[in-house]
């Protein structure tokens, strides 16, 4: 059982405030017994401030000693390759054998956004770019493009060409690489490549099952894995009492309905959420949205989990919250451990 944060910033709440709560969480996970703890990629959303992974995931590394540390992940077609390797080098120099690095293909924001993110007009997202960005990104790596390629003089450092060099010493490790997905496209490479996969169950749940069975169905044993692993993302949150769980996960529903309607902002406050007036048709879109989170006492909680598990026969979940109160947030991560007996 791992963890998903965002950095998520609550209404009357600052980015540092936020990336603190991240740090806590981590080092609660770490100390629980939760397996990795990574950070996602979002731009141009008030309510959350995990925008450069690697930024993050250095200051964690710097508050923790075991727990894996990963991006969950990092938008390939935003960087450069080349960029992406040496950062996520620089943190296996910095946290050896405790870094991954999730990959996925989506913008993980809007198309202008996206655009200017990657300064141009052209957005790179097609079936035949992201194989071949994934690719040059694992020869940087492991730094071994074949001679004549135009690459092949060009060194990903920190990197493996450090322990060839005379008087290296470089140890041979690298970054684990996954693939991330909210459809097809990436279980089927996840598979063919064989790769660990990570789902986006909680905001593509319908497409759970028919993905991991489609990345079970391709896999190919490789020297990263001899059988698939798989996990996926869901929205968990426990809370003392059903009451309080329901009034938690509601801000996250309503900040969910407006960055849907294209109104993204920061986390409302429980009471906002309360006193919002729904429309009929945003409370059926909250209602839809609400089936697929696994939220209420901890007993219900470790029921709707072990069902999940049950259902899909993953190797791991990855619990995300998207509430308001890091209190809240804290206290539910205390809570699911404690029913696991970590």
């Amino acid at each position: 059982m791992s963890v998903l944060d965002l950095a998520t910033v609550g209404s009357g709440r600052t980015a540092r405030q936020a990336l603190g709560t991240t740090v806590e969480l981590a080092r609660l996970a770490e100390r629980r017994g939760y397996h990795r703890f990574w950070v996602a990629e979002h731009h141009s959303m008030p309510g959350v401030a995990s925008s450069s992974p690697a930024v993050i995931l250095a200051h964690l590394a710097a508050h923790t000693d075991r727990i894996r540390l990963g991006s969950g992940g990092v938008m390939l077609p935003n960087h450069a390759p080349l960029v992406i390797a040496e950062q996520f080098g620089t943190l296996e120099a910095l946290a050896p054998g405790r870094i991954d690095l999730g990959l996925g293909r989506a913008p993980g924001t809007d198309g202008a956004t996206a655009a200017a993110l990657r300064r141009t007009d052209t957005l790179q997202e097609g079936a035949d770019d992201f194989p071949q960005q994934l690719s040059e990104l694992t020869r940087f790596l492991d730094d071994d493009f074949p001679d004549g390629h135009r690459f092949a003089r060009i060194h990903a450092v920190p990197g493996p060409v450090q322990g060839r060099v005379p008087g290296g010493v470089q140890r041979a490790d690298r970054p684990s690489v996954w693939l991330l997905g909210s459809s097809g496209f990436s279980a089927r490479l996840a598979g063919l490549l064989g790769l660990p996969f990570s789902f986006a169950h909680h905001f593509s749940a319908a497409n759970t099952v028919p993905a991991l069975e489609l990345y079970r169905e391709s896999f190919r044993p490789s020297e990263v894995l001899d059988r698939p692993y798989a996990k996926i993302g869901v929205q968990a949150f426990a809370a003392d009492d059903a009451r309080e769980a329901h009034r938690q996960v509601m801000t996250g529903a309503l900040a969910m309905l407006r960055l849907r309607r294209g109104r993204p902002g920061l986390v409302p406050t429980p009471e906002e959420a309360e006193t919002y007036a729904f429309t009929p048709a945003e409370k059926e879109f909250v209602a839809d949205w609400l089936r697929n989170v696994v939220y209420g006492t901890p007993d219900e909680v470790r029921e709707g989990l072990n069902a999940l598990v049950r259902r899909t026969g993953v190797d791991e979940l990855m619990l995300t919250s998207n509430v308001h109160g890091a209190e809240a947030r804290v206290r539910s991560l205390e809570l699911i451990a404690n029913m696991y007996e970590m």
